[in-house]
């Protein structure tokens, strides 16, 4: 098992990379995958914290938190599918000048 913080200090390095991928990345798909990996630190946080404390808290949010994963992903790569068919890009920058 490893010690609490070091379980924290991964999942806040990981949260961070994802956060950063996620503002500096202009590309809509580069920007999906950021915050799937920001949601996959939210998850290994609980599963730390649920087995420091040997609560199987940890667990259920972790099934939670990659179920929402699941969905965010699906839903998020049909939008960019559509998008991408419609635009022939996904930048970011290209997309906020649709119509609306």
């Amino acid at each position: 098992m490893i010690p609490l913080e070091h379980g924290l200090i991964l999942a806040a390095t990981l949260f961070v990379l994802g956060l950063t991928g996620l503002i500096i990345r202009r590309n809509l798909l580069f920007m999906l995958i950021s915050l799937e990996i920001m949601i996959n630190a939210a998850a290994l946080a609980f599963v730390v914290a649920g087995s420091y404390w040997q609560q199987p808290d940890g667990q259920v949010m972790y099934i939670l938190a990659i179920t929402l994963a699941a969905a965010e992903a699906s839903i998020g790569l049909a939008l960019l599918l559509q998008l991408y068919r419609r635009r022939q890009t996904l930048n970011i920058d290209t997309v906020s000048e649709m119509r609306g």
